[in-house]
């Protein structure tokens, strides 16, 4: 491999760009190369513009740190020149970060050399005349305290801004940070929204609220650009843009270690109710479909359990089998089985089909008298919701706060400052106060649920169809409606009262208002009628008498706390 020799440019501001430096750099190049019967090699592009070397991002993710790289893989030729037109265009760094990048080139065998000076930077002339390392050392102390003193001055007036804002005493945007791609600034009109963006993270949010998951939702939301981001998988894609706040207005800025928040600096896509309640929507796991080209509407949403050991179902489905006249698949290849069974001597309660269950949940919540009795609401629900997700969203913060505190505490103990225990403190009194709230207003809402009446029944009875139908849509949004309705869901594969051949399967459903009811449903056509009351404390604590059932239920006392 032949010496070569390579140029290398860097601008802050892509701007300069447009002026006669990179001209001037490349001439000076070419010549050098000409001058010492060298190639200069125009393949490997060296071009860094707006890449601040100060922050190091030009080694982080541009053309030096590529460089770098392969020199220190050895596919640099041994001999070669990088030329720049100043060492301060090699790095703005600390000096000694920027001396050992300087160091890490020279000890590839390669040659720096300096346009602005004519200097030459290798082993060979730094050891004939030592004080050139002196002087490369000044020329980055220098390079560095000026960038520092720019950056102190820049961080300053972000500050005064951002606490002008803050205070209520400027309204005028600034720079700083980055915008969201759904945004843009249009000169006389401030931030507008762009329409066509705007629409596609509308849509993202109207398929994540309906159950889909992250992969399923990047085919069919639109745009890619607008989601795309390299080396990032489709969920942290989608989850970053729902994390982001600029979605309720707000600009979050981080100066000198202290974060403001800068509200309604941004238009606004979503009001702060339904960011918080986006934002509790993600943490319930739960929510979204599996991989299954079938979704569940009652598995996978932890809430349907065993009825005989408490443990939890899942679904089992056989596609590739003969299938009905229809193309469906047949109903026994649809089942639904205790996790408990499929591990030895746990359970032997064992599979049944889940279609009758599936059938017999939704005709009778379509059913507005059934549904009434579930669950009893007002025109209070909706607002005590958002005070709720938003009560949720706090107590979520706070904790956040706490535990990057409490890992700043635990890297060193010893050196912590008494502000900082002090602070921790406080943040635990917050956080005990927030927990609070967050338990009134769950019992506020559910003792309104109980003394109004919901009209959701037609909700369910347009979905029955699709859900027979196995449609996904369909069951993606009747899905919701049981995660948002019931608070568990037991299956007894043989009856309540267990009996081998029994021609029913029992079905107790727990609502978030607390209140039980008990179906028996035909195993065949999934037809269902109301069984007795059964005391729900008595049923999860293990403690009607199945003197037949050769398993015994255990108990379950944190699940009695949840819904008693």
């Amino acid at each position: 491999m032949k010496p070569r020799v390579y140029s290398y440019l860097r601008f802050s501001d892509p701007k300069q760009a447009n002026g006669t430096s990179a001209a001037r750099q490349m001439e000076y190049a070419s010549r050098w190369a000409a001058d010492h019967d060298l190639t200069l090699d125009a393949s490997f592009t060296l071009r860094d513009e707006g890449l601040s070397a100060y922050r190091q991002r030009h080694v982080k993710q541009g053309a030096l740190g590529t460089f770098l790289r392969a020199v220190e893989e050895g596919r640099i030729p041994a001999g070669s020149v990088l030329i720049v037109e100043g060492l301060d265009r090699l790095s703005r760094a600390e000096p000694l970060i920027a001396q050992g990048q300087l160091a890490q080139i020279i000890n590839g065998n390669v040659t720096v050399v300096t346009a602005c000076d004519n200097r030459e930077y290798n082993a060979r002339t730094l050891k004939a005349q030592p004080m050139d390392l002196v002087y490369s050392l000044l020329v980055m102390i220098r390079a560095h305290e000026e960038s520092e003193t720019k950056s102190q001055r820049v961080r300053a007036a972000i500050r005064r801004r951002c606490e002008g804002w803050v205070n209520g005493d400027l309204r005028t945007v600034f720079a700083g940070g980055h915008d969201p791609r759904w945004i843009e600034w249009v000169p006389e009109k401030g931030y507008v929204l762009v329409e066509r963006h705007a629409t596609v993270i509308r849509s993202v949010i109207g398929y994540y609220r309906q159950g889909y998951g992250t992969t399923k939702i990047m085919q069919i939301a639109g745009p890619q650009a607008l989601l795309a981001e390299a080396g990032v998988s489709a969920a942290p894609r989608i989850h970053r843009i729902m994390e982001n706040r600029a979605l309720i207005g707000e600009k979050t800025l981080m100066v000198d270690g202290k974060s403001y928040v800068l509200k309604d600096y941004y238009p606004a896509l979503l009001t702060e109710a339904e960011f918080a309640e986006l934002q509790h929507m993600m943490r319930q796991r739960g929510r979204r479909a599996g991989k299954g080209e079938i979704p569940g509407i009652v598995t996978g949403l932890r809430i349907a359990h065993c009825g005989y050991c408490g443990g939890p179902m899942t679904a089992q489905n056989s596609n590739k089998r003969n299938r009905q006249a229809n193309g469906l698949p047949q109903d026994g290849h649809r089942r639904i089985i205790c996790s408990g069974h499929l591990k030895a001597d746990r359970c032997d309660a064992g599979s049944c089909s889940i279609v009758p269950i599936e059938r017999a949940l939704m005709n009778y919540c379509a059913d507005q008298m059934n549904l009434d009795a579930l669950l009893k609401g007002s025109d209070r629900i909706s607002p005590l919701a958002g005070k709720l997700a938003l009560a949720r969203e706090r107590v979520a913060k706070t904790q956040a706060q706490i535990d990057r505190l409490t890992e700043a505490l635990l890297e060193d103990e010893a050196a912590a400052p008494a502000s900082f225990t002090r602070k921790a403190r406080q943040l635990e009194a917050q956080l005990v106060v927030e927990q609070e709230a967050v338990a009134t207003l769950e019992h506020e809402l559910a003792t309104t649920r109980k003394s109004a009446v919901p009209t959701a029944a037609k909700a369910w009875a347009n979905l029955v169809k699709g859900v027979e139908m196995l449609d996904a849509g369909a069951r993606l949004q009747a899905r919701q409606l049981v995660a948002d309705t019931f608070e568990r869901i037991a299956i007894y594969h043989h009856g309540f009262r267990r009996q081998a051949g029994s021609p029913t399967i029992d079905m107790l459903l727990v609502s978030k208002a607390g209140v039980s009811r008990l179906l028996h449903v035909d195993r065949k056509t999934g037809a269902w009628r109301a069984g007795s009351a059964v005391n729900l404390r008595a049923v999860l604590n293990g403690h009607i008498d199945r003197s037949d059932e050769t398993v015994k239920p255990r108990a379950h006392t944190k699940s009695v706390r949840r819904v008693a």
